[in-house]
């Protein structure tokens, strides 16, 4: 098992930044990929960011590059989303995920086995 607990959202003004962090306990060893997710209000959730556990190779929506940066610390077993120039349409709930397989796909949600309880961020105009 994996336990996923993200931080760090909030209210901001568009144009301003925050960095969500997302902390991994349990079976961590086992982690293949982690990712950032986003539902707004009425939407599906879509996927934002991803990155490779080990070798830190990232994967983003193209929505969002330029704007949105993931990383990891493995030593704190942590993953970050720095985000920035926040849109009101960034307004959404924020979820961590992370799947303890390789595979190739890193934007279904179904092949996520771990999610967080999700983070808000709400930007206004």
């Amino acid at each position: 098992q994996v336990q996923l607990v993200e931080s760090g959202g909030g209210l901001v003004q568009a144009g301003g930044s925050l960095r969500l962090s997302c902390a991994a306990a349990g079976r961590t060893f086992s982690i293949y990929t982690m990712g950032w997710f986003r539902q707004a209000p009425g939407k599906e959730r879509e996927f934002v960011a991803a990155i490779g556990w080990s070798g830190g190779i990232t994967y983003y929506a193209d929505s969002v590059k330029g704007r949105f940066t993931i990383s990891r610390d493995n030593a704190k077993n942590t993953v970050y989303l720095q985000i920035d120039s926040l849109k009101p349409e960034d307004t959404a709930v924020y979820y961590c995920a992370a799947r303890t397989y390789s595979y190739s796909d890193y934007e279904s949600i179904s092949y996520y086995n771990y999610w967080g309880q999700g983070t808000q961020v709400t930007v206004s105009s």
